[in-house]
């Protein structure tokens, strides 16, 4: 399962209007299209990346980190399932029809959360599909 590249980090805030106002006029990125989730949040570009996701949601106190998790593209889908299986490691996935996406979703020891993605079109057992 070869990893492609860094796809985006999501980040968690309550102070949805000042974060994309610092990730446009500070940072350099632009505001654009984004699913319509059901949840509020904004996408911020990179280039035609959609590089930095927000998500509008009340977050824990000062210090506590407020990245709800970063994610990977990547090809080889059911290799990727067979491995996680034979470590035993848990995972969750989901179809984003709007992006054409699988999704894998995992966590490291430290509780960090980690989306591996792969196209819609990779072949994998239905009953996989959460």
């Amino acid at each position: 399962m070869p990893l492609c590249w860094l796809d985006h980090v999501n980040i968690r805030t309550a102070n949805l209007e000042a974060m994309i106002r610092f990730y446009t006029d500070v940072v350099g990125l632009t505001l654009g299209p984004r699913p319509a989730f059901s949840f509020a949040g904004s996408w911020l570009y990179c280039g035609d990346k959609a590089a930095v996701h927000l998500v509008a949601r009340e977050v824990e106190g000062p210090g506590q980190s407020r990245i709800d998790h970063f994610a990977f593209r990547a090809q080889g889908l059911s290799d990727f399932l067979a491995r996680l299986k034979s470590l035993q490691v848990p995972y969750r996935l989901t179809v984003v029809p709007q992006l054409q996406l699988r999704q894998v979703n995992i966590a490291d020891p430290d509780g960090n959360r980690i989306e591996v993605a792969f196209a819609a079109n990779e072949v994998v057992d239905p009953s996989e599909l959460s």
